[in-house]
């Protein structure tokens, strides 16, 4: 079997790492560089380009060339790339086996296997999407780790007679991350994640776009906005303007011939000093308070007794990112780690351990995680509200753990259940993502009082969760496994079903319904829709049947 190599598969770049002699050691890419842009294009020939020669690409052929590939995980949003949309999936797929490629070569060795790191607060679906794409190159994903813990990692290797709480805090190219972990005796022990998918260096980027472009407009009346190829340029200068920033007070941007005027060619001139850009981004560094308030609420530790504070990611080098967090938890961060590097270095160490190179029981390293989600079922109140996200595992728990909530049936002569599984932080359950759902039958018939159910979820380092629902008066089980790692039904796959075709009309019009309605109503419209797409993703005609009733006399009633 090969190595393991850890992946650091980033928004911006992406790097990879193997264990070797005691260390991680970093990955030279076919461009002799360790760190690869991670963009992804088809050149003039119709080949495929990734890394260095895509992100080159896209300054003179943006439409043919896709970045920022990994904010789009786990949606269904697509890249245009010339004649053809892909999914993020499919794209990140390209780059992951550029990876390989490079990989297997500098390693002299056919590479198959790997740890890929996420973010923390990455859910099911970003995380199943991620190991897809690593199995469409042909990479087998031994384990998802979250960047944060990744990093700790990286730090811990050399400080394994430390005792500390470290708060890591991780703001990439794309996502931002904070984790708080307990070091004691070679062990890691995550206490609590939280983060912002939707906050990372791109964002900063935007906002120096956004201000250059308003200063073009109004100098020449103009607006590049529509120009690709302009604003690929103007991308592409406000990245390099930012990182200018980082170490000089102000920073000259020129771009000749940006576009076409009524006189001829037009230029973009500008200086921008670091207190304006500074001035222009607060309230993105000001939305990194949130997820710190709740690690610390989540493993109750107060910002004083944060013994380190370790810097992670590209964009922690901004200064006012490292004075904003001086003033707000009274405590200088470190650069304690390679920002760039450590996340791939950790995914290596996790790479490391679970070969044997390094032995947890002799004390070489520990780490423990928790789960970043809360999981739980749906319910009802036994009165109106039958769309209530009850917890079963909450969120920062300690894994692997075991949990068991007791439930009542909804009322007398009730002989079966069904168990729906949801992950998230709404109390609406519809609100939430959707893991799977199983039936639990052969309950008693009790013309006077309703019967007890225990619901047990049991959730493992390896992402499984083992989740039982059992009758207490008579010891009738059912149960239902969610592999983390592997896929599950995609309720998006109902139309490939041979019973699609009897309820889609009906599907559309409850669809076209749901977006007019708000609150309970769209809740219960949704839910029912879900049953139904359900039902015929499992070619179940009887239960598609009941669920389309349901569904149909929902919307007379409406």
């Amino acid at each position: 079997m090969s190595r393991i190599i850890g992946i650091d598969l980033g928004t911006s770049t992406t790097e990879a790492a193997v264990f070797v002699d005691g260390k991680p050691q970093m990955i030279r890419n076919f461009d002799n560089e360790i760190v690869t842009p991670s963009a992804v294009g088809v050149d003039e020939n119709g080949s495929w380009v990734a890394g260095a020669r895509a992100a080159a690409q896209y300054l003179l052929m943006p439409e043919k060339t896709a970045i920022e590939i990994k904010r789009k995980i786990g949606t269904e949003e697509r890249f245009s790339i010339g004649k053809r949309s892909y999914s993020a999936v499919e794209l990140s797929a390209k780059l992951l086996e550029y990876v390989r490629d490079y990989a297997s070569e500098e390693l002299g060795e056919d590479i198959t296997r790997a740890v890929i790191s996420v973010p923390a607060y990455f859910n099911d679906t970003q995380r199943k999407e991620t190991i897809y794409a690593a199995r469409l190159c042909g990479l087998d994903v031994e384990r998802i780790i979250n960047e944060p813990t990744a990093a700790a990692l990286s730090y811990g290797l050399e400080h394994l007679e430390e005792e500390s709480h470290i708060l890591v805090y991780d703001l990439g190219g794309g996502t931002f991350d904070v984790t708080l972990l307990e070091m004691f005796d070679g062990v890691l022990d995550v206490k609590a994640s939280a983060g912002d998918n939707q906050l990372g260096g791109k964002d900063f980027d935007e906002r120096l776009i956004e201000e250059l472009l308003q200063r073009f407009e109004k100098k020449n009346g103009v607006s590049p906005r529509n120009n690709r190829r302009a604003m690929s340029r103007i991308r592409r200068e406000a990245e390099k303007c930012k990182i200018t920033l980082s170490a000089k007070t102000e920073c000259r941007i020129l771009l000749a011939a940006l576009m076409d005027g009524k006189n001829g060619p037009l230029a973009m001139e500008e200086v921008v000093t670091r207190a304006e850009f500074e001035e222009l981004t607060k309230d993105l560094i000001a939305r990194t308070h949130h997820p710190i308030d709740v690690v610390l609420k989540d493993a109750r530790l107060s910002a004083a007794e944060l013994d380190r504070i370790i810097l992670v990611g590209g964009s922690t080098r901004m200064p006012a990112v490292r004075a904003d967090l001086a003033a707000y938890l009274k405590k200088e961060p470190e650069a304690a780690v390679d920002p760039d590097f450590a996340v791939a270095q950790g995914a290596a160490i996790q790479a490391a351990l679970l070969e044997g190179q390094l032995d947890s029981e002799a004390g070489d390293l520990m780490i423990t995680d928790v789960n970043p989600y809360t999981l739980g079922v749906r319910c009802s109140d036994g009165y109106d509200d039958h769309n209530i996200m009850s917890v079963i595992i909450p969120r920062n728990v300690t894994i692997p753990v075991s949990r068991t909530n007791r439930y009542w049936t909804m009322h007398p002569g009730q002989t079966q259940i069904k168990v729906e599984i949801y992950q998230g932080e709404s109390s609406r359950a519809s609100e939430n993502h959707f893991l799977g759902q199983y039936m639990l039958e052969g309950i008693p018939y009790n013309p006077i009082a309703t019967e007890e159910v225990e619901i047990t979820f049991t959730y493992d380092v390896n992402g499984i969760l083992e989740t039982q629902a059992k009758c207490v008066s008579n010891g009738e089980a059912a149960s239902m496994r969610i592999d983390m790692m592997k896929d599950i039904p995609d309720l998006e796959n109902w139309k490939d079903s041979q019973l699609a075709e009897n309820y889609r009309a009906l599907i559309r019009r409850a669809e076209r319904r749901m977006k007019k309605e708000t609150g309970e109503k769209a809740d219960d419209l949704a839910i029912l829709v879900k049953d139904l797409k359900y039902a015929i993703l499992n070619e179940d005609k009887d239960e598609a049947e009941d669920a389309a009733a349901k569904l149909a006399t929902a919307l007379e009633n409406e």
